[in-house]
């Protein structure tokens, strides 16, 4: 794992805390974007270094919905930016880690994406991206 990717932060309502954040980072929001396959809407903001996902449920079956109905709205998982995602993924089932998912998934900003199970990492979502190519 290279470094901190982003912060995923689930919330109830990106209308609502777009303009928060947008006021809290002194940055505007510089995309948005649904995730189908995850049933959540993201948007993202920018900071020096630094970036934070917002995600909003977009149905009920959603794990943001999930999430935000048993802890509320806060910080959701952790994501790390890596070379091979696929190599990755080998070594930390090799160290006796859960993976969420079994091959990486095309999630948000471009990047390919795989979860690694919170009661393997003291409770804290880690989040696999890769840059997918363009």
């Amino acid at each position: 794992m290279e470094h901190i990717e982003h912060l995923g932060i689930a919330v109830r309502d990106l209308k609502l805390s777009i303009p928060l954040y947008e006021k809290l980072l002194n940055t505007p929001c510089y995309k948005q974007e649904e995730v189908e396959s995850e049933h959540v809407i993201t948007a993202f903001f920018q900071t020096a270094n630094n970036k934070i996902e917002l995600l909003q449920a977009t149905s009920s079956e959603s794990p943001i919905a999930k999430f935000v109905e048993r802890r509320g709205e806060g910080i959701h998982h952790v994501a790390y930016s890596v070379n091979d995602i696929y190599s990755e993924m080998e070594r930390l089932k090799n160290d006796g880690f859960r993976l969420l998912n079994e091959q990486p998934k095309r999630g948000a900003d471009n990047k390919l994406i795989c979860f690694v199970h919170p009661k393997d990492t003291s409770g804290v979502l880690l989040e696999l991206c890769q840059e997918i190519s363009k």
